[in-house]
């Protein structure tokens, strides 16, 4: 099923619900009109390779979860302003027509290939890939399908170039200046001048809407790019193999803010597989909660399968010591990859976190309201609460109340916001 799949009428893949190029041409001819858009192909060479030791069923599954990171890095990073769309077979767009620099739109393509590059599982085995990306910046008055014209020439010139990962439409040079390998030492210092910001996610109760907690997120205002957001922040710290020290001073920022948070509010973190690599993460961890004041129980940890991939059997003790003294243990990203099942067996689970590309389509889609049906029966089976997130309308929620979900989190309350907005929130 690799192919693109056309809906009668409509270019929308079905594997992975992402727009087709007939839209995007039309997003472009658009977005041209306002005098700015760069635009980027994703191209996963490897998947021809993937087909062949996986079956195409096995194909589908890496392209569903790489469609899934291209639309979380996307909305996290560039907002509205930008789209998303599958090209065919494994080849992706993104484009933006937000004025953005050759610069940082190198420097966002470089943190979104190492972001599709994280390691997931197929069939039981630990699969990478390393996409390449073509870049350019359109010109003035370029109509959608001239531009992906361009954009295919430079894709196809890129996959006869062995060495390169990046190339722009008008040469094979980066672009000069700074890019993400130059951003390490700034966010060093950011690390050490404590510039690293803490945003809280709340989290509201679906059968009442009452306030319920937070998750944290972090945030990083550059002096030089602006705004940059978690996913991207992790891919500079992954760089310079800081991602366990970022993901720590998140932690202990946000224990610190929320120790002052009335009962029963609750806080999530986020952890990684670095975090779990270095080896003390449950001591590192009960000793941050020590020095915050903030109780165990109303701390939850959330985790995707992604952060068990590296050493699945050491995660699920360190997660067994932190149960043990109250913290809970949600499952994130649920319903996109590959092993969820075996976590859900393995692992001292209190909650499954639905990712946002299970929520879009339950109103118009009478299959996806199934499959949530099917998944929050499963969580009563189990024992576990259910929390959906990217919830943006209320008809969402309405769906989500009859399911019976516990909480959910998305723009239909709020979006993320600062510790001061978040304490004003708590007591209203």
């Amino acid at each position: 099923m690799n192919g693109t799949m056309l809906l009668p009428g409509d270019d929308r893949d079905v594997l992975t619900g992402l727009p087709g190029l007939e839209t995007a041409a039309l997003w472009l001819d658009g977005a041209g009109d306002t005098g700015f858009v760069q635009a980027m192909m994703v191209s996963l060479q490897r998947m021809p390779a993937v087909n062949l030791a996986y079956g195409m069923a096995g194909g589908d599954r890496v392209l569903v979860e790489v469609a899934r990171r291209l639309r979380d890095f996307v909305a996290d990073e560039l907002g509205p302003k930008a789209m998303v769309a599958r090209a065919a077979g494994g080849a992706f767009l993104v484009a933006s027509c937000a004025a953005l620099s050759r610069e940082r739109w190198q420097w966002l393509a470089e943190a979104l290939g190492r972001a599709i590059a994280r390691p997931l599982m197929v069939d039981g085995e630990r699969l990478s890939l390393a996409p390449r990306m073509a870049l350019l910046r359109g010109r003035p008055g370029e109509a959608g399908a001239a531009l992906l014209d361009r954009l295919d020439q430079v894709s196809g010139d890129l996959q006869r170039r062995s060495g390169r990962r990046v190339l722009w439409a008008d040469g094979s040079h980066p672009a000069r200046g700074r890019s993400a390998a130059s951003l390490e030492g700034d966010l060093l210092g950011a690390l050490h001048r404590d510039e690293i910001a803490v945003l809280f996610q709340p989290q509201f109760s679906v059968a009442t809407g009452a306030l319920a907690g937070a998750e944290a997120l972090a945030r990083w205002e550059h002096p030089g790019f602006g705004r940059i957001c978690a996913e991207t922040l992790f891919a500079v710290a992954d760089r310079g193999d800081h991602v366990a020290q970022l993901s720590r001073h998140i932690g202990k920022r946000a224990l610190a803010m929320a120790a002052s948070w009335p009962t029963p509010l609750r806080l999530s973190l986020n952890v990684t597989a670095e975090d779990f690599a270095v080896g003390d993460f449950a001591a590192s961890l009960k000793a941050a909660l020590e020095a915050s004041a903030f109780p165990a129980e109303r701390l939850t940890i959330e985790i995707t399968e992604q952060t068990l991939i590296t050493d699945f059997e050491a995660c699920a003790a360190a997660l067994r010591e932190l149960a043990a003294l109250g913290v809970s243990v949600a499952l994130d990203d649920f319903g996109t990859g590959f092993s969820n099942f075996r976590a859900l067996k393995a692992l001292p689970l209190d909650a499954l976190k639905l990712d946002r590309s299970l929520v879009v389509d339950i109103e118009q889609d009478p299959r996806d309201r199934a499959i949530l049906a099917a998944m929050v029966a499963m969580s009563r089976a189990l024992g576990l609460k259910v929390i959906a997130e990217g919830v943006e309308t209320a008809g969402q929620l309405a769906i989500l109340q009859d399911e019976g979900c516990d909480l959910f989190q998305g723009f239909l309350r709020s979006g993320p916001i600062s510790a001061e907005q978040f304490a004003a929130m708590a007591v209203a």
